[in-house]
């Protein structure tokens, strides 16, 4: 698998969880089962920082996968590189 794969997949799931925990009770639930519901008062302090971070990476991904497909090419000589002198 390549670089842009892995790092896309990265994204798309880190976004998928992050945002699972951040708008529906999952999260809540599983710390007050553990007894660690103190916590669930600084949930937005970790989860929308990590959401926006994995948006980010996700939407870098996205670029990079798009500039791979096209690829910009420098070269305008129409000789391939060589002169004719």
């Amino acid at each position: 698998m390549d670089k842009n794969k892995r790092l896309l997949r990265t994204g798309v799931i880190g976004t998928l969880i992050v945002a699972l925990c951040c708008f529906t009770p999952l999260l809540v639930i599983l710390l007050a089962a553990v007894g660690l519901s103190a916590f669930t008062g600084h949930l937005d302090v970790v989860l929308f920082p990590a959401l926006a971070f994995f948006i980010g990476l996700t939407g870098y991904a996205f670029y990079r996968k798009k500039s791979q497909r096209n690829p910009v090419c420098c070269n305008t000589d129409r000789h391939g590189g060589e002169t004719n002198e």
